[in-house]
This record gives C-alpha cells, structure tokens and sequence, in this order.
C-alpha cells in the first residue's frame, strides 16, 4: 500500500483533521489484538470516507465488508437524520468488538450488523442505496457490484477499496484470484454506461463510481 514517501503520507496525515478518541481507540485495539490490521480503513481513508458521507448525507448505506467496524463508523459521521447503515461481515468473532465499539461511539441504533454471507444477505436488503462501501473478498467485487448497482439511487456512490492491491493489478506476474478479481472489476466499472468513474490511487486504490440517472 505504500505508494507515497513515508515523509509526503506522514505530511498528509498530519495535516488530515484527527479522528474521534473512540477511532482512535479502536485502531489501536485493533493493530494490538487482531488478525491482518491493515485490512482496517485507518486514519486518512477513514476521514475520506466520513468527508464522503457528509458531502452526501446519505439515508441509506451499505457495507460490505465490516472488519473491525472503523469505516462504518467513519461513515456514520454523516448520515441524514434518519439514515442508517447496514454493514455486512463473515467473521462472527468479531462481532462483541464491532458492538462494543458502536456503543461507545453512540452509533447502536444506526447501524445493524449482518453477520453471514454476503452474496445471501444483499439480496434480502431492500433499501434504495444512497453510499455503498465494497471491502471484501476481492474476487466477488463484480458480483456485489451487480448485486446492488440496480438499488443505488441517481447520484448515489459505490466505493470499492483496494483496487490497486498493493500494485499488483499492474504487474501481470500476478495472476491470483483476487488480483485477477480487482483487474476484472477495474475493467467492468471502466467499462458500464451506468456509472461515472474515478480510480483514486489513495492509500491501496479507492474506485469510486456514481450512479447515473
């Protein structure tokens, strides 16, 4: 993930507004005690994707892709009144951390928690999506993306992470499954009529699509 000089991301943090004690907290906890902690969304992509949802105010979002819960609560920072957010996880082990730190944060009731797979929980949700976060097994990204572009509102954003995958996706030696997963979705969102398009190389890639009329 380390595109930027150590000097250049460290001037970029240090002038990126703070996160909350509780984020904070929950990075913390999170590169002490749990598996693969880069996974989580982390200081400066957390603030992005809160500027994101202020800019939207969305109602609704969908996250695919919980982790330890930091980018669900960076986009809960703007939600609409009413809005609400339902994030999806595979990994029930960390549900008692994702709650705990909901509850600390005062975001319980606004964000529900699906654990299970998310190729059969999308399906039951119904909301018109105003935000959704992709940041999950990375060969099922063309999948999600089919599976919710219908239900985003004109307007609406989907963001996927990490789609230069370390640099991976242009180094054709790379032909794992997920690398070949983030080529095809690059590819697909490059290539469909319904979205407008930016692949942002910020921190491991962000592609951020918009829903056209």
């Amino acid at each position: 993930m380390e595109f930027l000089p150590p000097a250049i991301d460290q001037y970029a943090g240090v002038h990126t507004e703070a996160p909350s004690h509780t984020l904070a907290a929950l990075e913390r906890e999170t590169w002490q005690e749990v598996l693969m902690p880069r996974m989580l969304s982390g200081h400066q992509q957390g603030r992005f994707l809160s500027l994101i949802s202020h800019l939207l105010r969305p109602s609704y979002v969908l996250e695919i892709g919980t982790y330890t819960g930091y980018s669900a609560l960076c986009m809960a920072e703007g939600l609409a009144p009413e809005g609400h957010i339902h994030t999806l996880d595979i990994n029930a082990e960390l549900k008692p951390r994702i709650e705990r730190f909901m509850q600390k944060a005062g975001m319980k009731d606004r964000i529900t928690l699906h654990i299970g797979d998310a190729l059969d929980i999308i399906p039951t949700l119904q909301a018109p999506w105003d935000l959704v976060f992709i940041d999950a097994d990375k060969e099922n990204y063309c999948t999600y993306f089919d599976l919710v572009v219908d239900t985003v509102r004109p307007g609406g954003l989907i963001i996927a992470d990490n789609v230069l995958w370390s640099g991976k996706v242009v180094d054709p030696k790379h032909q794992d499954h997920e690398t070949a997963g983030l080529r095809a979705y690059n590819e697909k969102i490059a290539a469909d009529p319904r979205v407008a398009h930016q692949l942002l190389p910020f921190r491991d890639g962000l592609m951020v699509a918009r829903k056209l009329a």
